[in-house]
């Protein structure tokens, strides 16, 4: 990546980097096999369980757009980028 006046660019396409921003994060914790979330950003339901893989999990921290529905309300929640603690979304939930 390159930094200029106007953004950051990616070095091999030149074009534009989005930046993801905390904003755009929420935490999960991982027991286990399973992963859980401690509050759903949509319904605000305690410790859900969902049906995330382990394949899912790598492939976004690979940085490989995923799909989660949340197994409470049903609403979907994709997935960007993921690091050991945080989930990186599309969109704003905090």
């Amino acid at each position: 990546m390159i930094n200029t006046r106007r953004g950051t660019l990616d070095v091999a396409t030149k074009k534009p980097v989005d930046m993801l921003t905390f904003e755009n994060s929420w935490p999960y914790d991982k027991m286990m096999d399973d992963i859980y979330i401690n509050e759903c950003p949509f319904c605000g339901k305690s410790n859900v369980l969902t049906t995330f893989s382990e394949e899912k999990l790598n492939s976004a921290k690979e940085g490989i757009k995923q799909l989660l529905v949340m197994p409470c309300c049903h609403s979907k929640l994709t997935i960007l980028n993921a690091d050991d603690d945080y989930f990186w979304t599309e969109e704003k939930l905090r």
